[in-house]
Order: C-alpha cells, then structure tokens, then sequence
C-alpha cells in the first residue's frame, strides 16, 4: 500500500504484522515489552522490534518512527489475559482487581489522540466489551469518536477467514476517512480442519524431538496422563474415561464444567482456541487427535496459522518450550491479521479512487 506506514503496539511475535506485510503494506515497527519476542519478530518480518514500554513510551516517540509525509496506519492488540473469561472465572493474581495491564488500553487510546493516524485497528478477546461493566471498551471508542475517528467493531470467528481454529476476537477498525467493513468471510462454510494442517506431519511420541523439527516436540506425560490419554478417543475427555482416572476436582459438581481438560482435538473439526498452555494435555482440549501426547510446539503454531517456516527459535537464548508456547498462544493468527489487513486495503482503496 504506497503511501502508507503501519506500526504494530504489543507486537509479540508479530502475527498481526505479518499477516499486513502478506497484504503488501509497510510495516516500519513492532513495539512490546516482551524481548523474548524480537528474535522471532525481526526474524519473520521487515518491520523493526522496538523494545519498550508502551505505558511508558510518549506519544511523539511514536509518531516519529512514521517515515515523513506517509500516511499513518496504527495497530495492535493490547495484553488480553485481564479481559479473558478464564481470568473472570479464575480471580487469582490476574484478577481485574489486582491486574493493572487492562489500563494499556487508555494508553493505546492516547496515542492515537496524539500521534492522530489515518487508520486504527485493535483486536481482542470478546469479553473486553464487558470488562468492569463495559466501560474500559466504551471510554476506549468513545476518545477515538471524538477526535472524528468512524469506528466499526464485531466480534469475529478466526475459523471464518481460514484459520485452522475456533478463536472468537473481537475487532475494532477506525478511519477518519470513513467506515471500515471487515471482508466476507472466506471459510464460513468450509473451515480448515486440524487434519489438513497438521495431518502431513511425522508421529512423535510424547517427550520426544523430531529428528527434522526441532519445534516438532511433545512435553512428557506422566504415567497417569499416559493412562488418561490412552482411555480418551478422538474428540473425547476426561468423561470418557472409568471413574478411577477422573481427578477429583471434575467428580465435584463445579468441576464438571469444565469438559475440555484432558481432551484430544478432532481430525475434521477446526482445533480449540491456542492459549498460552497450548501444549499441556491436562490444560485444554490440547491432546493430539490420535497419538498419545499433547499437542507439539510446531503443531500449536500452524493451528495459529504461522507459515511452517517461521522462525521462533533464537540460538542466543536458552530454549524455553514454555516461552513458546506464551508466545504463540498470545499471538493473532496471521491469517486473522491478514483478513484485517485485507479489510484496511479495501478502504484504502475506495478513498483513493474518490480522490
């Protein structure tokens, strides 16, 4: 897109950047504070990782970094884990109440009414419109109405534009030259099925390294897991299994619930929502279709859309399973961040042919 400069806030590993340089724009950065993510960033994309605060980052830090006289596209997903209903339900350290991040929200606001971009995106989990009774996501759009942005926001399936996986987010997109309208979905009836994106690749067995893929790995399962797994069918849970191996705390009334703990995915259904404990068997419907093991690292990353060369190991840093996965789990799927970016070009396109 000629003339017009994208700069990412809360970057990560950089799905959202990259799904918008596929689109052929000119992403000049990628700002978050996590420095375990530049490796894979600069690495994947041509935009610039910028380590830093954006709580702490002054507005025209951020307006300079736009290259003179293009025109000005900001974007980004602020740290979603204090609007998320795991956190709702959870009320532990992350909490809303002891959890300040969700304030990066007003932050990301007071950027855009300072640096004043061309075009706004933000993407989130759903229940951010919610969050302390809807007033953090309606103060949100409300500053950027008043400084004559044209806001849409819907909440979105990822599955419907071809991402291998069933993730609810919602998306903000704001123009001062207009409305901006998401593109129809591509896959609304013809998902992409967690046979087709990781169907092709070698059996592994659990606690074990692909010979060709080091990202091609399994955590270990404990004799227990090993037995829950084996009694758990494709699709299936934990309510499969003989009384014997269900944990106490789903025998419990409140624990029935949750029947996506210890569950194998689907081979032709779209896979659960990626999280940060993607490849824990014991934290999701994580475990592998058929092979008794969870969900591997490289595995979880395609399901997230990430083009199977894209590189997340940093040979500088002590390997982290963990830290990959976080980072993953925290990403938007590159083909969601395309679909957006798509959306963008339309609009850039239609004020350009009226000019």
């Amino acid at each position: 897109m000629e003339n017009y400069s994208v700069i990412d806030l809360f970057c990560g590993v950089g799905g959202l950047t990259h799904g918008f340089e596929k689109e052929g724009f000119d992403v000049v950065a990628g700002i978050d504070f996590d420095k375990s993510c530049e490796h894979a960033y600069n690495s994947n994309n041509k935009a610039k990782f910028i380590f830093r605060d954006i709580g702490d980052m002054a507005p025209q830090e951020i307006d300079a970094l736009f290259p003179e006289g293009s025109k000005k596209i900001l974007i980004g997903c602020a740290p979603c884990q204090p609007f998320s209903i795991f956190n709702r339900k959870n009320g532990g350290k992350m909490s809303e109440s002891n959890d300040l991040r969700w304030k990066l929200l007003y932050a990301f606001a007071n950027i855009i009414v300072k640096t004043k971009p061309d075009i706004i995106s933000m993407e989130n989990v759903p229940h951010l419109k919610g969050f302390k009774n809807g007033k953090v996501f309606n103060d949100f759009v409300s500053i950027l109405e008043k400084e004559g942005y044209n806001i849409s926001y819907e909440i979105h399936n990822a599955q419907d534009f071809g991402v291998p996986q069933r993730r609810h987010r919602l998306v903000l997109l704001g123009s001062l030259q207009g409305k901006i309208e998401m593109i129809p979905p591509s896959h609304k009836d013809n998902p992409v099925t967690v046979r087709e994106t990781i169907g092709y690749l070698p059996p592994i067995q659990a606690g074990q390294i692909s010979k060709t893929d080091l990202l091609h790995r399994a955590r270990n399962l404990s004799e227990l897991s090993m037995k829950r797994i084996k009694a758990t069918p494709e699709g299936g849970g934990w309510k499969d299994w003989d009384q014997e191996l269900i944990a106490d705390c789903h025998k419990k009334e409140g624990g029935k619930a949750f029947g996506s703990a210890y569950g194998r995915m689907s081979w032709d259904k779209v896979a659960p929502t990626m999280t940060t404990y993607c490849i824990g068997y014991n934290n999701g419907r994580f475990g592998h279709p058929e092979q008794n093991r969870p969900i591997s690292i490289r595995e979880a990353a395609l399901l997230q859309s990430f083009p199977e060369n894209y590189d997340f190991i940093d040979p500088e840093a002590s390997f982290s399973s963990g830290r990959l996965a976080r980072h993953i789990g925290n990403a938007v799927p590159v083909l969601l961040g395309q679909a957006v970016a798509k959306s963008v070009a339309r609009h850039v396109e239609t004020i350009e042919n009226v000019k």
